[in-house]
């Protein structure tokens, strides 16, 4: 991909630090009258960021929770494929071919990998992303945001969980360069005396590493092999994890799962944020993001902990954020082994499925019965260009709160 990264494109996209997706920003504009939004896309809110991953997102928690999604969801999601097999963050016509044009990422494209294998039905849709998201792997066995930047956690974790959703074992997938995502993620791990063992985000000017919860949560998530979904473990850790040189997937895991405990554990079981003009305030999102993470390290006990912050504070968060927002908190409650149909409080469950489309039903599998709806129109795919101007507009619209949808994952992927 050929980014022109001017100075001010890098200092625009540098705002974003730990932000949140950007159809969870309270100020984000409502689409005009003449630009009515699909029937089958969930939340009312400007999809031109975000429109694949909170579709994705809700899809995927909705089968969690065994609700079954209008099939008009599951056909809008696939209907945003590009003929390549990777995902935009949205297209509002999706009938025309993509081109150079089209900013195809590895964060939406992994995101829906992740949401369709869930529902099934989408073998074909499945295995054309799957395809993709090989064809654009970093020769460090890693993945950065759009095609051609650096390697980044935030990405290569998400892609790590979409290839085990997708039956891959992410060992085996191998760049040019003869390295996986397990060569790759360690490199990301920060110096255990000065950092704690963070997973490191770039940053935009200087290209140099600096610690980051998100990308923390999401480095740990792919050194374990896990996914977006992560079942509550039956035995907790009886230990924290002691910092090590990170010479392996598991000890970066490990590094990374210390830091996190050290984190919550600093500001009463949840994460701070600050944006530039801003005082410190609460992160919800990246808190859920690091309950996932805890979950599957086996630290329960914390991530119980921090679920039950999240399930007394969030509810206005999420009300104002909208179905990516409630997403998160159903696969945190998941996660954590809490009720997500009564989460503090709140019926998330409902919640989300107010957001979009009725679903078809709740059954106890969860299963979806919609037809493959990847018989796509022969498109001439050019996924080598991304609009200077469109990164520029992820860095304005970003804001506080979920996490790898949009945060360090899609924006923060914006790193040298």
């Amino acid at each position: 991909m050929n980014v022109r990264r001017s100075a001010a494109v890098l200092a625009a996209v540098a705002v974003v630090g730990s932000a949140a997706a950007p159809a969870a920003v309270a100020d984000d504009p409502e689409p005009s009258a003449s630009a009515a939004l699909p029937s089958g896309l969930y939340g009312k809110t400007d999809p031109k960021f975000d429109g694949v991953f909170r579709q994705s997102y809700a899809l995927l928690a909705q089968h969690t929770e065994g609700v079954r999604p209008a099939s008009k969801a599951v056909d809008w999601l696939t209907g945003q494929q590009c003929a390549s097999g990777g995902f935009a963050a949205y297209r509002p016509d999706a009938s025309a071919p993509c081109n150079a044009k089209t900013a195809v990422d590895s964060n939406s494209t992994a995101a829906a990998v992740q949401a369709l294998a869930a529902l099934g039905g989408q073998k074909k849709t499945v295995d054309k992303s799957v395809q993709w998201l090989k064809s654009v792997q970093n020769k460090d066995g890693g993945w950065g945001y759009n095609p051609g930047l650096p390697t980044d956690a935030n990405s290569t974790g998400i892609v790590v969980g979409a290839l085990v959703s997708a039956g891959e074992n992410p060992a085996n997938v191998k760049s040019k360069g003869d390295k996986s995502a397990y060569d790759a993620l360690p490199k990301l791990v920060m110096d255990c005396d000065k950092d704690k063992g963070a997973f490191g985000l770039a940053d935009a000017k200087s290209g140099k590493l600096s610690p980051n919860a998100d990308a923390t949560a999401a480095g740990v998530l792919g050194s374990l092999g896990r996914g977006l979904v992560v079942t509550a473990p039956k035995k907790s850790a009886t230990a924290e994890p002691e910092c090590a040189k990170a010479d392996s997937a598991a000890q970066a895991a490990s590094n990374g799962t210390g830091y996190l405990l050290d984190a919550l554990g600093a500001t009463d079981d949840h994460l701070m944020s600050a944006m530039p003009g801003s005082t410190d305030q609460p992160d919800y999102g990246n808190t859920a993001d690091s309950v996932l993470a805890l979950a599957a390290a086996g630290q329960q006990e914390q991530a119980k902990k921090s679920a039950t912050w999240l399930s007394k504070n969030s509810a206005d968060w999420a009300k104002q954020s909208g179905p990516a927002a409630y997403a998160q908190l159903v696969l945190a409650a998941h996660a954590a082994g809490m009720d997500a149909r009564d989460f503090g409080g709140t019926d998330l469950v409902k919640e989300l499925n107010a957001q979009g489309p009725a679903p078809r039903a709740a059954d106890s599998t969860g299963s979806s019965d919609g037809a493959d709806a990847d018989e796509k129109k022969d498109e001439k795919n050019d996924d080598g260009g991304v609009s200077v101007w469109w990164i520029i507009g992820v860095g304005m619209v970003a804001g506080i709160g979920i996490g790898f949808l949009y945060s360090g994952n899609r924006k923060k992927k914006n790193q040298l």
